[in-house]
């Protein structure tokens, strides 16, 4: 039987590598829809993606794949864990809900828990952005600080509703972190109140934020690229962060 010409050719050794983008289900209105649900990521981590070479498929919560997600990652070079509204459910890390710990998304904590760890037994690249790093944290073991003011004693770091906080970063030299930044202090957009509380085991915090000393960023030594990073690179144009997971993969 011949092959279908429509069908992929093997991931490995692709012009352009497949990097997976989760997303997540939100409530929107727009056109004739009026408060449905829709599968929405903001347009800024696709086309960060692209710009790095890389081709983009979403990944929306699915709940066959959150109990076994070889199938959606035998179709990926790379996965990307994305931030976004909702928290992590506290009880997936052993915590009891926060007064100001937000509402939370369930099926999507499932399902992107599922991917990273998925990933990992493949040793497939992973970069979590923002919730994407807490997720990428409780997947090795470790817990979250649910309300950073509590422990740092202001906002900076979500200081406007609907705006990005600019702050620098400090990132070890010889970290992973630093090499895919392209430097080792960055000046970087920010905009979340929950941070790392308990490192997990086998990660190493290799970034903090100058002004407080707050986890910026966590990566696993032991693997080639599993990266998590508290900011969110996909708003500035010129970070070399998608850059260097789309070329891990190239």
């Amino acid at each position: 039987m011949g092959t279908l010409p429509y069908l992929r050719a093997p991931v490995k050794g692709r012009s352009r590598p497949t990097i997976g983008v989760t997303a997540a289900t939100e409530r929107v209105s727009y056109g004739v829809w009026e408060e449905i649900p829709a599968i929405i990521s903001p347009a800024r981590y696709v086309q960060a993606v692209q710009r790095a070479g890389g081709r983009p498929v979403l990944l929306p919560p699915d709940p066959e794949d959150a109990e076994d997600p070889g199938g959606v990652l035998d179709l990926l070079d790379a996965i990307v864990v994305t931030g976004g509204a909702g928290d992590l459910d506290p009880t997936l890390y052993g915590d009891e809900r926060h007064p100001e710990t937000g509402p939370v998304q369930e099926e999507r904590d499932a399902y992107e828990l599922a991917l990273v760890r998925g990933a990992l037994e493949r040793e497939m690249p992973i970069l979590g952005i923002c919730r994407g790093m807490q997720i990428l944290n409780v997947a090795y073991g470790g817990t979250i600080e649910q309300h950073l003011p509590d422990v740092l004693g202001h906002e900076e770091h979500r200081h406007t509703p609907g705006t990005f906080a600019d702050h620098e970063v400090r990132l070890d030299p010889d970290s992973l972190a630093a090499r895919a930044a392209g430097a080792d202090r960055k000046l970087v957009k920010s905009h979340h109140h929950q941070g790392i509380k308990d490192v997990g085991g086998g990660l190493e915090v290799t970034g903090r934020a100058a002004e407080d000393d707050a986890v910026e960023a966590i990566e696993d030594p032991s693997c080639s690229f599993v990266l998590g990073v508290l900011w969110h690179p996909e708003e500035d144009e010129n970070s070399q962060l998608m850059k260097a997971l789309v070329s891990e993969v190239t």
